[in-house]
C-alpha cells in the first residue's frame, strides 16, 4: 500500500456526493437484500419488482437511499432485469468485478452492489445498459397533474397491455378486473365467467405527451372490436370489448370515434361503459409479455385512423 512521506497511510477519499464514512441504513435489510447488496448476490432474470416499470420518477439505494437511476433513462431490454442506458450523475461508482469479465456497479455513497454495466449493445442510441438488480432499489414516483388514467379491456389483458404500454407517453400499465360484482376476484373466479368482470388494463399517461384520444385509437387499432363474444379463441363474459370511461370528456372521445369508425363502415361491438372499480390481477400477469419475450397471439396492430 503506497504510504506518505511520514509513513503514515493516506485517508480514503470519499466519492463523489459521500461525505459520510458509514451512511446510515434507510431500514433494516432481509436476509436476501443482504445477500445481493452486501454479498454482491443476484436476483433471478424475470423476477425483480421493477423489470418492466416504466412509471415516471426515480429509482434510489435501498440501503443509504441515495438517488441513483430516474426512470427516463430506463429501457425495457428484455434481460430479466431493469436496464438503464445512464445514471444520475455522480451516484454509481464501477469496479472490476470478481470474474474478470464483467465492470460491477455499486452506490458511490455507500458501496452497496447494484448489479454490472454493459456496453456495446446497441440498445439505445447511448449504447449502454446498466444491469441491475430491482432489490437494491427503491422507486420513488413522480406525482404531476398532467398524469391521467384510462381503463380498457379488448379480450386477454396480455395482449392489451403489449400495444398500450409501448405507446409514447403511457408512464404505467396495470392488468387486472373491472364491472363485476365480485371485490377482489381471482384470474380464475374470472374465467370461470360468473363473476361479471372483465379483463382490462389500467393505462396510466401523461396528458403533456399523449391524450385520450391516441390511446384510444391504438386500442381499436390492436383487437377486433367487431367481436361480440371475446377476442379470436378467447371467448366469453370475460374477454368482451369495452371502454371504461372515467369522465364525461372520455365518455364523449370514445362516443365519436366510435361514430367514426361506424360511419367508416365497421362494425363496433365494443361497450362504452360508466368509471368501474379496478382489481388488479396476480403479479404473475402484470408486463406478461414483457416479462417472456413473447407477442400476443390475438392482438395484431393494423393501421385504421388517418
Amino acid at each position: 500500500m503506497n504510504k506518505t512521506d511520514g509513513g503514515q497511510t493516506p485517508p480514503r477519499t470519499p466519492h463523489a456526493q459521500n461525505t459520510l464514512e458509514t451512511p446510515p441504513l434507510k431500514r433494516e435489510l432481509t436476509a436476501f437484500e443482504l445477500h445481493v447488496i452486501e454479498d454482491k448476490g443476484t436476483e433471478a432474470p424475470g423476477s425483480g419488482e421493477f423489470v418492466a416499470t416504466m412509471e415516471p420518477g426515480t429509482y434510489h439505494c435501498k440501503r443509504c437511499d441515495s438517488a441513483l437511476f430516474q426512470s427516463e433513462d430506463k429501457f425495457l431490454s428484455h434481460c430479466g432485469w431493469p436496464s438503464f442506458d445512464a445514471e444520475i450523475p455522480g451516484a454509481v461508482s464501477r469496479h472490476a468485478d470478481a470474474d474478470g469479465r464483467r465492470t460491477e456497479i455499486v452506490c458511490a455513497r455507500c458501496e452497496g452492489h447494484l448489479g454490472h454495466v454493459f456496453h456495446g449493445e446497441g440498445f439505445t442510441p447511448k449504447d449502454t445498459r446498466h444491469c441491475v438488480n430491482s432489490i437494491s432499489m427503491t422507486f420513488k414516483p413522480t406525482r404531476t397533474e398532467t398524469l391521467q388514467k384510462a381503463l380498457l379491456a379488448s379480450g386477454c389483458f396480455w395482449g392489451t397491455e403489449f400495444h398500450l404500454a409501448r405507446l409514447t407517453g403511457v408512464s404505467q400499465t396495470r392488468v387486472g378486473f373491472a364491472g363485476g360484482h365480485v371485490p377482489n376476484p381471482s384470474y380464475k373466479e374470472v374465467c370461470a365467467g360468473a363473476t361479471g368482470h372483465l379483463e382490462c388494463v389500467e393505462v396510466q399517461f401523461n396528458a403533456k405527451t399523449t391524450s385520450f384520444d391516441k390511446v384510444l385509437k391504438l386500442f381499436f387499432e390492436t383487437h377486433d372490436f367487431g367481436q361480440e363474444d371475446g377476442q379470436g379463441p378467447d371467448v366469453g363474459p370475460q374477454y368482451l370489448s369495452a371502454i371504461f370511461c372515467q369522465n364525461e370528456e372520455q365518455k364523449f372521445e370514445a362516443e365519436r370515434i366510435i361514430a367514426w369508425l361506424k360511419e367508416h363502415g365497421h362494425k363496433v361491438a365494443t361497450q362504452v361503459r360508466g368509471p368501474a372499480e379496478f382489481f388488479p390481477a396476480e403479479d404473475y400477469h402484470q408486463k406478461y409479455y414483457f416479462k417472456n419475450a413473447k407477442t400476443p397471439y390475438c392482438h395484431i396492430y393494423r393501421k385504421i385512423f388517418p
